[in-house]
């Protein structure tokens, strides 16, 4: 096996043996690769601090194309150190890593890589994590083929009169197919385009209001569960914290 190395981001980590660590890292060019980190449960190890999810570094490895590569060292670019100390932060991030790995199982589109990588990283300044969760969440629909028609209505195609979100309908609905969905605001109709359209990396603020960020991640709860088969335990556990903070 020769060595190689990449930039990734460990999305799982499960025990194996005594001591050692199977690690699934999201790559910027290879989508997943499964990496055999030995011995990385030892105290003593090298490998420990960088053998755990939310580490983001350039991976040496010997590298076996389709098998388990084995892990040599990893050179850190970030540790998500204030993220691990707040539970808000590690559980949006936590589900982030959960959600991508069940994308790219789907898609390996390298673009996913770099869409994670810059909210964990945006978590990580402290920017609101609720917010940057719906964002991902909506941009990761393309990848999944069920993007929501937020540019026109999603049942006749016009773009004029746009008054709802429908989850039942895929998106947009105007005025006149409006059928008793029920009404967002019209920040929210706006928001949720920005959402799509905004690049992560270049986010330095959030200004939603608490009324547009709960319409938007009602209509994506109902959107994914509707749309992708998905079910995230992690997910789930973020709803359960929410209602304890709200």
């Amino acid at each position: 096996m020769k060595i190689e190395s990449f930039e990734g981001i460990v999305l799982t980590e499960t025990n194996y043996s005594e001591s050692s660590k199977i690690l699934n890292v999201l790559t910027n060019d290879r989508g997943i690769v499964g990496i055999m980190s030995k011995g990385c449960r030892n105290v003593k190890s090298k490998l420990r601090g960088v053998s755990r999810k939310l580490i983001y570094g350039t991976f040496h490895v010997y590298y076996k194309e389709n098998g388990l590569s084995t892990l040599i060292g990893v050179d850190l670019i970030n540790s998500f150190s204030k993220t691990m100390m707040d539970l808000e932060r590690i559980s949006f991030s936590l589900y982030l890593l959960d959600l991508s790995y069940q994308v790219v199982k789907q898609n390996d589109d390298n673009e996913i890589f770099e869409l994670l990588k810059d909210t964990l990283l945006k978590i990580e300044e402290g920017l609101n994590p609720f917010v940057l969760t719906n964002i991902l969440e909506l941009k990761l629909l393309d990848y999944l083929g069920v993007r929501p028609s937020i540019d026109a209505c999603s049942i006749c195609g016009s773009d004029k009169g746009i008054v709802t979100l429908s989850s039942d309908s895929g998106g947009y609905v105007c005025r006149n197919c409006f059928n008793n969905e029920g009404y967002v605001s019209e920040k929210t109709i706006k928001m949720i385009r920005m959402y799509y359209y905004v690049e992560i990396k270049n986010i330095s603020k959030l200004d939603v209001s608490d009324e547009v960020s709960r319409e938007i991640n009602q209509f994506l709860d109902m959107y994914y569960e509707r749309y992708t088969g998905l079910y995230l335990k992690s997910k789930e556990f973020i709803k359960g914290l929410n209602k304890l903070t709200n």
